[in-house]
């Protein structure tokens, strides 16, 4: 009878090393990487920003197609008076996902209106940092 739990309880373990090897293999597949690999895949060309509405391009410099590309747009309140600051900060930060895919060495236009619109405040300025996020990359399957 112990023999019999023994063994249940070592295919037990096997099996769930087994979906534990499997599901970290396909975890696996999101890397991380830095803004000079980002870099390399994509770039932001064209930019301008006008009253808090930005337009630009992002262009695709690997060779594979990429899709769900979000951009980190920052509007960062400047006060005039940097030692006397008001109250309230207007700043504001938000991800914007692209809509389209952008196919390899393509280029997809983009604007973005913030949602209220920017406020119309006194006392400093609004500097905006749009950056690349974070993007899928479709690498073809090939057959072994």
């Amino acid at each position: 009878m112990i023999l019999r739990y023994s063994r249940l309880f070592g295919c037990t373990v096997i099996c769930l090393a087994l979906f534990v090897t499997l599901l970290a293999y396909s975890a696996g597949s999101q890397t991380v990487r830095e803004r000079g690999e980002i870099a390399a895949v994509l770039a932001i060309e064209k930019l301008s920003v006008q009253e808090g509405v930005i337009s630009g391009e992002v262009y695709n410099r690997s060779s594979n197609t990429i899709r769900d590309v979000q951009l980190f747009i920052r509007h960062t309140w400047l006060w005039d008076e940097e030692f006397k600051p008001g109250k309230d900060d207007p700043g504001t930060s938000v991800y914007y996902t692209l809509p389209k895919e952008i196919p390899a060495g393509g280029r997809l236009p983009f604007t973005y209106s913030p949602s209220p619109p920017l406020p119309k405040a006194s006392g400093g300025r609004f500097e905006t940092m749009v950056a690349i996020a974070g993007y899928a990359e479709v690498i073809p399957q090939t057959k072994q």
